[in-house]
């Protein structure tokens, strides 16, 4: 076996993506608890030739706590380094060879899940975490990369083995990204697919995608787009990638493509020997591994532990290998972990797998069957037992929650373990096997449990239907007792069962009828020896082995010996003082009788007694014996004692298990220790020897292991003494189990009994609370608190629901034992420690240490102390010596006179000064007096507190002051602004205060200080408020902003701000506060924007309520009354797209009669509109505000309300018989229409507005002469020329659904449309950005064609206006050379830009000509643009033309007319389609006027042909 002992260790932790792992070359390392175990494998472990070649070899410790991540270095040379990365928040890299930290850093903030050593970058370890950040770590260069890709918690990470910037991590949600490190973590895929956590991460081990042939279309997910790739992303060559998730799937992603190419789901494997526990179905880790040589398989986990071997070479068949599918048992039988490849040093290639069955098993990857298994514990080790019948049978009983049987003697395996969980449930805490029938094994568990298990056969245990109210500390089986033994020799078992328990009663239970009643001993002690006073509390029972002798260990230390059959108390033991944990009775085959009669026994305390009863039990005295010196002390341990056992090979040879951490092999006939043994991390709680082998031992503690170590191997003779028992301790510490305990109070003497039961109670709590033994992650903690589910096969664990032993705890708590009428609280393990947690940090630290330190030092300096003071206060005279003797010892300065005193509380003072404690420095001087002395000290090192300016008034008013000034300055520089403020306020400095939080931005709590503390017209107020106000009006709290100049007295700004959101609800707010504040001009605006905004909604409602929160906005009323009605006009006859629903007022309803009376009717009864003053105001009010004219972009609700309110005006202009204004708002509502090539709305304005056409309006104008004659004639000219149009199209086709010819910009037609339209004459082809399509026209307009025709064409000679057609044509020449000027400019600047080249101005021609074709506002004709055309003529053109506009009337210059050509070549049109149509005096007419004004490029073409 080699230097090492051979160890059973702690189970590999839990739900960790990689805790363990391998190297070429055989060493395997996985991580357990706080440390981690390296396991060698192959050749070069020296196993026993036959015996599995494996051997456990170490261990790596160094975290505080569990391990959550561990990962080798895969490059050669550097095998023996590690990393391990830990809740305690460190990443330690380690080299295996030594078992030391070669370095390690904590630049994780939270709990670090994820770790991988890169394959590619010798020395790059990159870790993630919890919340989603990774750190790329470089060891060499000791620098580190923090990278936060997803703000998602991270399960797994592996690096790339291909390319040393690539990583793949796995989240918790399913998603999988792969990163690029060169980029700063730039995610290179996104790869999404599962839906569950993702527990497994693996590479394919050969680049490229050629390696399986996978059918690209094969797939049916869809193609998700991940990320840019470009193509110097190394990710182009492409490379698998495998991902195993709880979703129960496997996925294999192409790189190249981004996305997922195959799908595995798990198989549900039937299980041999039954189905499968439904609960054992929800509980998957996927695992994965990728083999090296064969690319084309993959090995993953199953449900139940099983390991798959997936075929991927058709992807289209999911084919897998079972491993192990020959043999029975040999898989795990709880879920799998981690999977780790090992190339042994005779190149066998083997993979190793830790599982919740708490096995680590090693597959041959040739054959797929298990080469051997390391049995692992997952709780403290509390009992040892060997079968005295089937020799080398070791019981071990663990706080897992299961029983192991350990045959020893196994030739071919040296972990022949077996695991007993059935009926068990809790914490195994004591085994006794029957001394004579094969395969019986007693237990007790933590919760007061007895039973009997048969190791032979797969039945459950029997359980007594007795159970003890604590932890069983001890069992033993003895001779019956009565009543058990009144029975006849066939009616009683030979052999009864007794157990001792944590409430201090020994019961003994009947294994014949189990259950039946066990009886309690006490009785019959109590009978027996007529005792009347209270008996004692029992911790332990031994029987000495010829069954005639009966020993009680009790919780007051003192040990009573009893004779069967009617157990008379011979003897009484008053050795030990404290409770006593152990009796072990010297076996009878020594070589000398004699040596049977010796007891050993330990306590509480450290030291074992060793008890001669030889005289005692031979005398047969009538009453009992009190036995007060031992036979034999052995002293040397540090701690209690836990277990002892007796050599059965030797004689008076005793070895003892300590609290120390330690087993110590004892001669007791000589006092002589022999060995000690120093391997465990822990306390230990059993040590047993072997029955074969006189040199070996197994111990067992709290660190989770069990040791077999020979005797002669140890280097230490004796248990550490002092230092050496420090180092220990801290050795202990480093694995932060339950702290041993401090001294006890007085009155309580907690038995270790109690305190194993405790133990249980430590993990059981903890259990049911989480994963935590004392913030080290606990395997059974593990197992409880997470998989609360039988398990489904023998090798598996626990129970149904989490342990929780908290009411164990309270009944302790509860029961009081009175001994000697003292009151002995018997256990409150758990509070007790945490009161003492709470003790230690409540206990101050000391102020006078260094005085303290020096009254405690040798006895020979303290006397020495005496003299020196003694001299210095009975010497008459100063004496140089004494005051040298004195400075020397300053502590003297507490009995001597002041100022050594104050020498004292000087060096006292500076020592807290130098160790970083202030504040006691602080106290010194205020007990010397020096508080002005303290305050400038700290007000300089800026350590001035609370509880020190809280002091400075006594030292006078000023002091306080400047005290309490500095302190605010202190906070200030440590951020505490509105705290600094409150202390300027106590010393009434408020301007101070103000101004601080202010300029710190408190404006809240600045105002509050201010306003409580100032005047109310205190200007600084107004000040705060503005301030505050523009902050929060520049971050855009508006409503906030508000209410601050609400608070400055400053409405206006309050109005305006609300209004700057620009919404429905906050105009009309803000509407409403100006109308308050009495900012009555900024309220109707306001008012009228939210009308507005809410016209946009089409809530016309609404809009009608904002406009009644202002008088003054009566005329916008009437307006929008307008509106709706033309709206709604417009909407029943289809010509509004209406894409809301509109919310109507009530008196829309109803269409009859024409509209302008419906119009006025609605006025009279919605707005009491009826006497001529009140129209009077309306047309004041609305004609105060002037919109600009519209434009062939103007929106369309726009334009609508622009023209409703000309059309408003009209109405009310004709209401009060002012025509002139009436004519003039009409024609600007139907020039709105026009400019804006709206034509269908300036049809609706005329049939609307005009029914019955212009008569009525000349008829009421009267005087042809009057100023607004040009306007009517406008007005009538634009109602003859829509009739024009209208008469043409009607001819044009019998289509009426044809759409309507929309002028875009009339005044700016494109040649290329005008020959279009006037050429074709085809409604199709006119400009397609109709607004409205044309009405329907009524089926009779063909049978009256003539007599209306005739009346149209009558009325177009109003149209033929040579005047207007003169002016038009000289506007057109201005128009038509400023457009060539603005031209030759743009050429000119081209020219400049283009730098020159040979061929330059042969490509610019064009490029010009395109452009110009193209322009927007006219497209010229090039056989025109080829003719060049000189600066001054142009000039002249334009000056001539100028001057001729000039002499035209003002009157005709004012009103716009429509465009006389335009009118000229649509009659040309109609007489060429329908010839009868057109008089010849007319066609005569318009042919001159076209010949005479078509100079300009517009309308040559067409006048040529027309006029030719």
């Amino acid at each position: 076996m080699g230097q090492e002992p051979r160890v059973l260790p702690p189970s590999p932790n839990w739900y960790c993506a990689r805790c363990s792992d391998a190297v070429p070359g055989g060493l395997f390392g996985f991580a357990a608890r706080t440390s981690v175990f390296l396991v060698r494998v192959g050749p070069g472990a020296d196993a026993i030739p036959g015996t599995p070649p494996f051997r456990v070899i170490g261990e790596l410790v160094g975290h505080t706590e569990r391990v959550s991540g561990f990962t080798f270095s895969h490059h050669p040379g550097q095998y023996n380094l590690c990393a391990t990365s830990s809740d305690d928040g460190t990443v330690k890299i380690w080299d295996v060879e030594t078992k030391t930290v070669v370095t390690e850093h904590a630049l994780h903030q939270h709990t670090i899940s994820a770790l991988h050593w890169s394959p590619r970058v010798k020395d790059l370890i990159v870790s993630g975490d919890e919340k989603g950040v990774v750190f790329c770590y470089w060891l060499n260069r000791n620098d580190s990369q923090h990278l936060f890709i997803e703000p998602r918690t991270i399960l797994c990470l592996t690096c790339s083995p291909h390319h040393e910037d690539l990583i793949a991590i796995g989240y918790k949600d399913g998603i999988v990204v792969i990163i690029d490190i060169s980029k700063k973590g730039e995610v290179i895929h996104r790869l999404r697919g599962h839906d569950d956590e993702i527990h497994s991460i693996a590479w394919c081990p050969l680049p490229g995608e050629d390696c399986l042939s996978i059918n690209q279309e094969e797939n049916s997910e869809p193609e998700i787009p991940n990320g840019k790739v470009t193509a110097q992303t190394p990710v182009a060559k492409g490379c698998y990638l495998a991902t195993g998730s709880k979703d129960q799937t496997i996925r294999i992603w192409s790189c190249s493509r981004g996305r997922g190419v195959m799908m595995l789901k798990l198989p549900s494997l039937k299980r041999r020997g039954g189905g499968i526990d439904p609960t054992v179905k929800e509980r998957l880790w996927l695992t994965l591994h990728w083999p090296k040589d064969q690319p084309t398989q993959l090995v993953s986990s199953c449900f139940g532990g099983e390991l798959l071997l997936w075929d991927l070479t058709q992807s289209w068949r999911r084919k897998y290998t079972l491993f192990s599918a020959s043999s029975e048992g040999q898989n795990h039988s709880r879920i799998v972990f981690n999977l780790c490849p090992l190339q042994t040093e005779d190149d066998k290639q083997l993979l190793l797998s830790t599982s919740m069955d708490r096995d680590v098993k090693c597959w041959d990857m040739a054959t797929l069957e298990c080469c051997w298994t390391l049995p692992s514990l997952g709780g403290f080790a509390y009992s040892l037992a060997f079968s005295p019948v089937d020799t080398g049978c070791l019981a071990i009983g663990v706080g897992d929650g299961m029983i192991r049987i350990w045959n020893t003697l196994s030739i071919k395996n040296n972990y022949d373990v077996k695991n007993f969980w059935q009926g068990v449930k809790s914490k195994v805490t004591a085994l006794c096997w029957h001394p004579t029938k094969e395969g019986c094994l007693a237990f007790g568990t933590d919760d007061g449990k007895v039973g009997l298990y048969d190791t032979y056969s797969s039945k459950p245990p029997q359980i007594s239907s007795t159970y003890h109210k604590k932890t069983v500390y001890t069992l033993a089986w003895g001779p019956p007792v009565p009543p058990t033994a009144l029975g006849g020799e066939g009616d009683r078992p030979s052999l009864t069962l007794y157990s001792c328990g944590g409430e201090g009663i020994v019961l003994q239970h009947n294994p014949w009828k189990l259950s039946g009643e066990a009886f309690d001993i006490n009785k019959l002690i109590r009978d027996t020896n007529s005792i009347t006073y209270k008996l004692p509390v029992h911790t332990e029972i031994s029987w000495k082995a010829d069954g005639k002798i009966m020993a009680l260990g009790n919780e007051d230390g003192s040990i009573e010996i009893f004779r069967v059959p009617n157990l008379k108390l011979i003897c009484t033991i008053q050795q030990h003082h404290k409770l006593v944990n152990t009796i072990s009775w010297h076996h009878e085959h020594g070589s000398q009788p004699e040596l049977s009669y010796l007891m050993a026994s330990g306590s509480n305390n450290a030291v074992i007694y060793v008890h001669n009863l030889q005289t005692v039990i031979e005398s047969n005295s009538e009453s009992p014996v009190t036995i007060t010196e031992p036979y034999r002390t052995l002293s040397g341990h540090t701690a209690k004692i836990t277990s002892l056992a007796w050599s059965p090979h030797h004689d008076g040879r005793l070895v003892s298990a300590s609290y120390d951490g330690t087993a110590q092999v004892w001669d007791t006939l000589q006092e002589e220790p022999l060995c000690n043994f120093r391997g465990h991390r822990g306390r230990l709680f059993c040590v047993v020897w072997s029955p074969l082998d006189p040199d070996c031992i197994y111990s067992g503690a709290d660190d989770f292991c069990v040791y077999k170590w020979l005797t002669s191997m140890q280097e230490h003779s004796r248990p550490p003494q002092g230092k050496k028992s420090i180092e220990l301790e801290k050795k202990r510490l480093s694995q932060p189990k339950p702290k041993p305990k401090k001294k006890k109070k007085p009155t309580s003497r907690v038995p270790i009994k109690q305190e194993l039961c405790d133990r249980n109670e430590d993990e059981g709590v903890k259990e049911s609370s989480g994963p935590v033994e004392n913030g080290v992650s606990d395997q059974e903690t593990e197992e409880e608190a997470r998989e609360p589910e039988l398990p489904c096969a023998v090798t598996s664990a626990v129970s149904k629901e989490p342990i929780s032993c908290t009411p164990v705890s309270v009944g302790f708590e509860k029961s009081k034992v009175t001994i000697n009428n003292k009151v002995t609280l018997l256990k409150k393990e758990l509070p007790k420690e945490k009161s003492e947690a709470l003790m230690k940090k409540r206990k101050a630290r000391s102020i006078l240490p260094l005085s303290t330190s020096l009254d405690h030092r040798s006895k020979e300096e303290i006397h020495q102390d005496c003299l020196v003071l003694a001299t210095a206060k009975h010497s008459k005279e100063p004496n140089e010596d004494v005051s040298a003797d004195l400075e020397e010892r300053f502590h003297l300065g507490l009995f001597t006179d002041r100022a050594t005193l104050y020498r004292m509380i000087e060096v006292e003072g500076k020592g807290h000064l130098e160790n970083g404690h202030p504040e006691l420095f602080h106290q010194l001087m205020l007990w010397k007096g020096d508080l002005k002395g303290v305050l400038r000290t700290a007000a300089e090192r800026g350590e001035l507190t609370d509880n020190l300016v809280a002091m400075a008034p006594v030292a006078g008013y000023h002091v306080w002051v400047w005290a309490v000034e500095a302190f605010a300055k202190q906070l200030c520089f440590q951020d505490q602004y509105v705290k600094a403020a409150s202390h300027l306020l106590s010393i009434h400095k408020v301007y101070e205060a103000v101004e601080l939080l202010k300029s710190n931005h408190f404006y809240r709590e600045a105002i509050a200080v201010a306003k409580a503390r100032l005047r109310p017209e205190d200007p600084i107020l107004k000040d705060l408020y503005l301030s505050w106000g523009a902050v929060l009006e520049k971050d855009g709290h508006y409503a906030l902003a508000a209410k601050c100049y609400l608070g400055a007295t400053s409405a206006y700004d309050a109005a305006k701000v609300l209004s700057k959101k620009g919404d429905a609800t906050s105009l009309r707010t803000a509407a409403e506060l100006a109308s308050i504040v009495g900012e009555n001009e900024l309220s109707a605006s306001l008012a009228l924007r939210c009308a507005q905004e809410l016209l946009l909604a089409r809530n016309w409602v609404g809009a009608q309520e904002a406009l009644h929160l202002h008088e003054s906005l009566k005329g916008q009323r009437l307006v929008f009354c307008l509106l709706e009605l033309l709206s709604k006009h417009l909407e029943e006859k289809q010509l509004l797209e209406v894409k809301s629903s509109s919310s109507y007022n009530a008196w829309t309803a109803g269409s009859e009669g024409l509209f302008v009376e419906r119009v006025t009717a609605v006025w009279k009864t919605a707005f009491s509109l009826d006497s001529p003053e009140q129209y009077q105001a309306a047309v004041r009010q609305l004609q105060s505000v002037k919109y600009p004219s519209a434009t062939s972009n103007t929106p369309s609700k726009q334009l609508l309300l622009h023209l409703c309110h000309d059309l408003t005006l009209a109405v009310l202009s004709q209401q009060v018989a002012s025509w002139d204004t009436a004519v003039e708002e009409l024609l600007r509502a139907v020039m709105r229409s026009y400019d804006s090539g709206n034509f269908t709305i300036m049809q609706e304005v005329h049939s609307a507005f005009l029914p019955e056409g212009c008569d009525h309006l000349r008829d009421k104008l009267g005087d042809h002469q009057s100023p607004t004659t040009p306007a009517f004639k406008s007005l009538e000219a634009f109602f003859i020329y829509g009739r024009l149009y209208e008469f043409w199209w009607s001819l044009s086709g019998p289509c009426p659904e044809s759409s309507i010819w929309v002028r875009a910009a009339h005044r700016r037609m494109t040649s290329v449309e005008q020959s279009q339209q006037l050429n074709n004459v085809s409604p199709e082809e006119t400009e397609p950005k109709a607004s409205q399509p044309e009405p329907s026209r009524p089926p009779e307009l063909d049978v009256r064609l003539t007599e209306e025709g005739e009346q149209i064409l009558r009325a177009c000679k109003e149209l033929f206006s040579e005047e207007h057609a003169s002016l038009q044509n000289s506007q057109r020449t201005v128009a038509e050379v400023q457009e060539t000027l603005a031209d030759m400019i743009r050429q000119h600047q081209k020219r400049q830009l283009c730098k020159p080249t040979a061929d330059g101005p042969a490509k610019n021609e064009p490029e010009q000509e395109a452009e110009q074709s193209l322009s927007g506002s006219q497209h010229q004709c090039k056989e025109e643009k080829s003719e060049p055309v000189s600066l001054p003529e142009l000039t002249k053109r334009l000056t001539e033309a100028n001057e001729r506009i000039a002499k035209f009337p003002e009157s005709i210059k004012t009103w716009p007319f429509p465009d006389v050509l335009e009118c000229c070549l649509i009659l040309l049109h109609i007489k060429s389609q329908h010839p009868g149509c057109v008089t010849h005096e007319m066609q005569q007419q318009a042919q001159e006027l076209l010949q005479k004004y078509s100079n300009t490029k517009v309308y040559k073409r067409h006048c040529q042909t027309f006029c030719t």
